[in-house]
């Protein structure tokens, strides 16, 4: 076991891929000499040089094509955006190229990158670096989609998302790059596209992702000390989607609340809460509740900005009142 940072996992992770694959590239903004805009690609340039740690200029749609083209002939990109934020611009790259090219080829040729960016409020970023956009990946068929909670994740995640023929997008929290744990880098990891179940209880079941995961556990606490166990579930990946994990918690305890930071309407709870309503309806014993960030722009006001999404006692309210 060893002591290590969200942020120290995913170098480590790309320091090993790195090492053990010569054909992983790292590019993009200050990727290189400067160690990245939240320090993940800190050193990486020393050990393996600035032909692979690839400083580019300010366009993301360059680095994201740049990538495309890399991953088609022969190398295995990751490219890396400071903010989702800035996803629209790589829109035409990534969803009408990268997702697509195994599908216009007739599978003869793929497109084995990792794009890695960070979402989410928590830094009174304001509204253009704080959006929680993992609802456009979702959305369209041949992105992968991983979204790590945990140091372990972190480093596992990005490990198995340097090893798929496709496209992954690799979205990390920016609240979470100081979070440290005790993780075993050795250990088995959950298998690509599984489902964690982080806590059990019989009176309902809370599915979440990324940071939200661990104010789910904490509002299952708060929910514990008045008597109602809650299982919490940790996605991992949105897509794949491991729903057969879902599907069974639920169907055994007859409750379920669905909790994302993105935004309530047309977001990734919505999409679940309606998997849950179709497929468990019978074992039902309430509708489904979406728990989910405020359909505005966040605002720079920290305090605004952290009543713009859910919180633990937010969680915590909406669960006590859905098992009644």
């Amino acid at each position: 076991m060893v002591s290590m940072t969200y942020r120290d996992a995913l170098r480590k992770a790309l320091d090993d891929a790195m090492t053990a694959d010569p054909t992983v590239v790292v590019i993009g903004e200050e990727v290189g000499r400067y160690g990245g805009a939240y320090g993940v690609t800190k050193d990486l340039i020393k050990t393996h040089g600035p032909e692979r740690l690839i400083d580019t200029p300010i366009s993301e749609p360059a680095i994201v094509g740049a990538a495309v083209g890399a991953a088609m002939t022969g190398l295995r990109p990751v490219a890396e955006l400071m903010y989702i934020d800035f996803l629209g611009m790589t829109m035409d790259q990534l969803a009408n190229q990268a997702a697509k090219i195994r599908y216009m080829f007739g599978g003869q040729i793929g497109v084995p990158m990792v794009l890695r960016t960070q979402g989410g409020t928590g830094r009174s970023a304001g509204a253009q670096h704080s959006q929680s956009l993992e609802g456009w990946i979702m959305h369209t068929p041949g992105l992968r989609l991983a979204m790590p909670a945990t140091v372990s994740d972190a480093y596992h995640l990005l490990r198995q998302s340097l090893t798929k023929p496709d496209p992954v997008v690799f979205i990390e929290h920016k609240a979470l790059y100081t979070r440290k744990e005790e993780v075993d880098l050795d250990a088995e990891p959950l298998a690509w596209g599984k489902a964690a179940v982080r806590r059990e209880g019989k009176d309902l079941v809370i599915v979440t992702y990324s940071r939200q995961l661990f104010y789910a556990l904490e509002a299952a606490e708060t929910l514990s000390k008045q008597g109602i166990e809650a299982t919490v579930i940790d996605l991992r990946t949105l897509n794949p989607l491991d729903f057969d994990t879902v599907r069974e918690r639920v169907q055994a305890i007859g409750k379920a609340m669905v909790v994302t930071e993105g935004v309530m309407t047309a977001g990734v709870g919505a999409e679940l809460a309606a998997r849950i309503s179709e497929e468990c309806f019978d074992f039902l014993e309430r509708p489904v509740v979406r728990v989910a960030g405020e359909d505005i722009p966040i605002s720079v006001s920290q305090e605004l900005e952290t009543g713009s999404v859910p919180t633990p006692q937010v969680i915590a309210n909406v669960a006590a009142r859905l098992v009644g």
